[in-house]
């Protein structure tokens, strides 16, 4: 499904992969629609024989047996042409599921991880699950019941103008003005749908907001404030439902009691019966006509209730185009070698899409072999965006990012990911057991090499202390265990891959004293012979580190070691270590008494 022509989007161009089982579907289904009107005639004629009727068919004359068998026959065709238009829409709709899926999936893998990670899981989830499975329903329900829902009424007005012209013009003038009572009540649909869609929108916000928000609202909110914000959106919704009812309730239900059978039933009945006693028509094309005659309208119906299918199913292919649409992490074939692991920035700019202002700028340092080098800064400084630049998490806009002289653009994605590791702020853990969590970084490791990994991340005794050691779920994002628990996890997990490089996103950000101790030992049996970069907002943990890079506003401002950086008269980081140490001396006891 990749995209080669980017003009082509939209619902049918996304389904394009499973045009033939799309077309044979509706093509049956419309022959279904079709047998199905010439049923309803035959029916008729055949009633015309019980009351001394005659039918004639390609010269022949049948009598009520042989009738009787050729509408079983129309029956039956009808029926298994309906039956086979699903299955074969259903073969379709679970291919296109199978090459979405996989296709998105395969996309995913393939694009800057920076682009997951802002797309957050709400919206991959509902691409990769609601969206493909809005197309699946579209393609399996709705692309035939839309064959027939087209070819029925034509079909039927057909029928209706071979059996006698002027009760078709009866049902064409009914059908008409139904149709212009609903041009009517649809004229402002778009905008009112919209403040439908929005106020809906704001409803969903307000409900996550509410039930994420709920320890924050029980400790200092009474609801009054939050609940507010839900009521306003009930509010909102309610009014524009009420608007929107408000100026088309009324035509609308005309124009529907005017599109249903029952209007063209009862005009094309008084106008047969006017002819029927005329003498100007026969007792089985009246029955027939009005056995047609329901049909027009009755398929109508189905057709107008589509368009909201047809729009919520546009909407999921858009979205999933949107995600397809994300350029891939550009693979140089040159496949070049990393043989050292010194890293160097050479005038890297850098921000997240072309509208944005420059997250980065003109950013020069270098990381030596086998050194540790702090990135410190205030908040929003850049710090983090440097250091998942390195994994090629985004590529530079401009500049370039060297390990061991090597452009990380021209390096293969699976060497650099042996050669860099990161642990996160954040730790994440799958629902599986501890063994397989820790070993996913290293498959191939033994369970020697894992239980030495652990002990080196201080969480070996933990595990062994389980009642079902290291085959213990660690359960949904490692639910089970605590921050500091879950991180030396994470930590034994890098331990485990044994990269050259080590990138640490502040591991001891969420730790309490007791794990903090363990994590800093675990921290340290990492780094050992190791080109590490840390990320730090406890400066404490980095003041015999080799080099401190510090950031402000996406700049390099201060480059050097502890002491030389607090020799900088009015330097940021001499600001920052003064912070820190007055923050250090702060005392709920003292402070609360001075304030009192």
């Amino acid at each position: 499904m990749k995209q080669t022509n980017k003009q082509k989007r939209g619902l049918w161009a996304i389904m394009a992969p499973v045009n033939n089982y799309i077309r044979w579907a509706m093509v049956i289904s419309a022959l279904s629609g079709i047998l199905s009107v010439v049923g309803f005639v035959f029916l008729a004629y055949v009633i015309g024989l019980i009351m001394g009727g005659s039918i004639h068919l390609f010269g022949f004359e049948l009598g009520f047996k042989e009738a009787l068998i050729l509408l079983a026959l129309i029956t039956i065709l009808s029926f298994l042409t309906k039956f086979y238009s699903f299955v074969i829409s259903h073969l379709g709709a679970f291919k296109l599921e199978q090459i979405l899926r996989t296709d998105i999936t395969t996309h995913l893998a393939q694009i800057p991880l920076g682009h997951i990670i802002t797309l957050g899981t709400g919206a991959i989830k509902k691409v990769l699950l609601d969206d493909v499975k809005n197309l699946h329903a579209f393609v399996a329900d709705t692309t035939p019941m839309m064959a027939k829902a087209i070819v029925a009424p034509l079909a039927s007005m057909v029928a209706l103008f071979v059996i006698d012209y002027r009760l078709g013009l009866v049902a064409i003038a009914i059908l008409l003005v139904g149709a212009v009572l609903m041009k009517f009540v649809m004229k402002d649909s778009v905008m009112h749908r919209q403040n439908y869609e929005q106020s809906q929108s704001e409803i969903n916000k307000a409900v996550i907001e509410f039930v994420q928000a709920m320890p924050v609202v029980r400790t200092f909110d009474d609801g009054t404030t939050s609940f507010k914000r839900y009521n306003d959106a009930l509010a909102k919704y309610r009014t524009n439902l009420k608007t929107w009812f408000g100026s088309t309730s009324t035509s609308a239900r005309i124009a529907m009691t005017i599109l249903s059978p029952m209007p063209t039933l009862l005009a094309v009945t008084i106008t047969g019966l006017f002819f029927l006693m005329d003498g100007t028509l026969e007792f089985a094309p009246f029955i027939a006509a009005l056995l047609v005659s329901t049909g027009m309208a009755d398929a109508l119906m189905p057709l107008m209730w589509m368009s909201n299918f047809v729009k919520k199913s546009s909407a999921a292919a858009i979205r999933i185009q949107e995600i397809m649409d994300i350029p891939v992490l550009h693979i140089s074939k040159a496949h070049k070698k990393i043989e050292t692991t010194d890293i160097v920035f050479e005038n890297v700019d850098f921000r997240y899409n072309k509208k944005d202002n420059y997250a980065l700028k003109n950013i020069n340092f270098e990381v030596k072999a086998h050194t540790v080098t702090a990135l410190v800064g205030p908040s929003g400084a850049g710090k983090s965006t440097v250091a998942k630049l390195i994994p090629r998490f985004w590529d530079v806009t401009s500049g370039s990012i060297k390990i061991g002289g090597v452009d990380i653009k021209d390096v293969d994605s699976q060497a650099l990911m042996d050669t860099v590791s990161f642990v996160f702020q954040d730790t994440f853990l799958f629902n599986d057991t501890l063994s397989n969590n820790i070993k996913m970084a290293n498959p191939t490791a033994s369970d020697e090499d894992m239980i030495e990994a652990c002990k080196a991340a201080q969480i070996h005794d933990f595990i062994l202390s389980l009642p079902n050691s290291y085959e213990t779920m660690a359960g949904d994002r490692g639910t089970n265990l605590s921050g500091g628990q879950k991180q030396r996890i994470t930590i034994a997990r890098a331990i485990l891959r044994n990269t050259p490089i080590v990138v640490l996103d502040e591991a001891t950000a969420f730790a309490d004293p007791e794990n903090e101790e363990e994590i800093i030992k675990a921290l340290a049996n990492l780094m050992k012979n190791k080109t590490v970069i840390v990320i730090a907002h406890r400066l404490s943990t980095i003041k015999d580190v080799d080099q401190i890079v510090v950031f402000d506003q996406g700049e390099v401002k201060e480059k050097g070691k502890h002491q030389e950086l607090l020799a900088i008269q009015g330097g940021i980081y001499a600001k920052l270590w003064s912070n820190y140490e007055k923050a250090q001396h702060w005392d709920i006891h003292h402070n609360i008494g001075g304030a009192l």
